[in-house]
């Protein structure tokens, strides 16, 4: 035995990873309230195809007493012998844009349960500076009856994953740790140094790695708007973005930001958790929210560009036939949350076209219950009046579109992988 036994608390696109690497050298208990969830992984079967089926299987264990490898479960029995819990739960936000922190919440509770003295409790959910010491310390104590910092201590790892991606997997890209103490932060370290071979970096304290983790997709997020922000210029001048930052990029310093839809459970989501600790602190951020407006605005703009370019093309804007390729938040994933997609296929709707939705990614069942839309998996055999490419999965690239296009027909290419021809046009 090592000494280590450690509860991931989530088991979706960040903890199934993180659980299934920890579990290549420790005892691993995988937690999930999902019972579904727990069912699947348990035979070896990952639907959001972050972990392939016979890796998953290559750690899976029948026994949580098992010394190595991972056993999954919704039951709070079994991750009670643990000594380090791991919390990788979403942090969304509500309607309004304001920090949705019930996720961290529950999951501090679940884990405040089974809390032991001398245990160690690391989050990995994106959060704005504090949130770990205080909000989900005080649940930690209340529920736990201990007392932070004597009988139980805190780490902070902010999550990396880029779902979808398999080059840069959880164990390639480095990691940011933290402690409660100095000794814990260098505790913390070493458990994730031995298994991410890409290495680690210890920030001095829990705060400064949760401001880290923030600002990077924060940074992301502006320099995303600031080229979508170009688009729209350049496309009032008649000029091609693409060709624009192609030009551009030719210089060495020059970063390689494209225009599009900014989707996912990161990007879109992150800069709100910084302004909204930057206003209770007395500051409001206007290059970060002005970042958000500009990409929250995108999916209306694209819609109401193809629009124009039909009414320019004389077809019929009531009931004209439109495919969407495309309603996942990235390419080549099957993660539907919060993806920006679904902004131009509602705005094409509230213009009278007839939308249909092609995505060999998506489930239709989950985005039928997340947005009350029906999509499809197999390619619609008919003709449209415009084709709209909104995520860039591989398939789509070999696809003939010209074949699905009638006579008057367009193609508006928002990620830039089409081909330029007199029928297409793009962001």
């Amino acid at each position: 035995m090592n000494g280590y036994k450690i509860a991931v608390i989530g088991l979706g696109y960040v903890g199934l990873p993180l659980a299934r690497l920890f579990a290549t050298k420790y005892n691993v208990v995988g937690f999930d309230i999902d019972h579904k969830r727990v069912h699947e992984l348990s035979k070896g079967n990952d639907t959001t195809l972050e972990v392939e089926s016979n890796v998953l299987k290559s750690v899976l264990k029948s026994h949580q007493d098992e010394d190595i490898g991972l056993f999954c479960s919704s039951n709070l029995n079994d991750i009670k012998n643990c000594n380090y819990y791991v919390v990788t739960v979403p942090t969304p936000i509500d309607k309004n844009n304001r920090p949705d922190l019930t996720p961290l919440y529950k999951s501090s509770e679940t884990v405040g349960k089974v809390l032991k003295k001398g245990d160690i409790v690391i989050y990995e959910s994106t959060v704005y500076p504090g949130v770990t010491e205080d909000e989900c310390i005080p649940v930690l104590e209340k529920t736990s009856g201990l007392k932070f910092n004597e009988d139980f201590f805190a780490g902070y790892s902010p999550e990396r994953i880029n779902p979808g991606d398999k080059e840069h997997t959880v164990d390639k890209i480095l990691k940011v740790t933290a402690g409660s103490t100095p000794e814990v932060g260098k505790k913390v370290d070493k458990l994730y140094a031995s298994v991410i071979t890409a290495g680690t970096h210890l920030a001095p304290s829990i705060k400064v790695a949760e401001a880290a983790k923030v600002i990077e997709n924060s940074q992301r997020d502006i320099n995303i708007a600031f080229v979508n922000e170009l688009a729209k210029i350049f496309n009032l001048m008649h000029i091609d973005t693409h060709s624009v930052l192609e030009a551009a990029a030719t210089k060495w310093n020059f970063l390689p930001f494209k225009p599009g839809l900014v989707g996912g459970h990161c990007i879109g989501v992150d800069p709100y958790y910084l302004a909204q600790k930057a206003q209770e602190v007395g500051y409001h951020p206007e290059i970060i929210l002005a970042g958000r407006r500009v990409n929250d605005s995108m999916g209306q703009y694209v819609a109401s560009e193809i629009i124009k370019i039909m009414i320019g093309k004389d077809i019929r804007i009531k009931d004209a036939k439109v495919l969407v390729l495309g309603i996942t938040f990235k390419e080549n994933c099957p993660d539907v949350r919060n993806t920006k997609a679904v902004d131009v296929i509602n705005q094409l709707k509230s213009f009278g076209t007839d939308v249909t939705i092609f995505d060999p990614w998506a489930n239709p069942t989950e985005v039928n219950h997340e947005y009350n839309l029906e999509t499809t998996q197999i390619l619609p055999n008919e003709k449209f009046d415009a084709i709209v490419l909104t995520v860039a999965h591989k398939e789509y690239l070999k696809l003939n579109l010209n074949l699905l296009l009638k006579n008057k027909g367009l193609i508006y290419d928002v990620k830039g992988i089409i081909p330029c021809s007199s029928l297409s046009y793009r962001l």
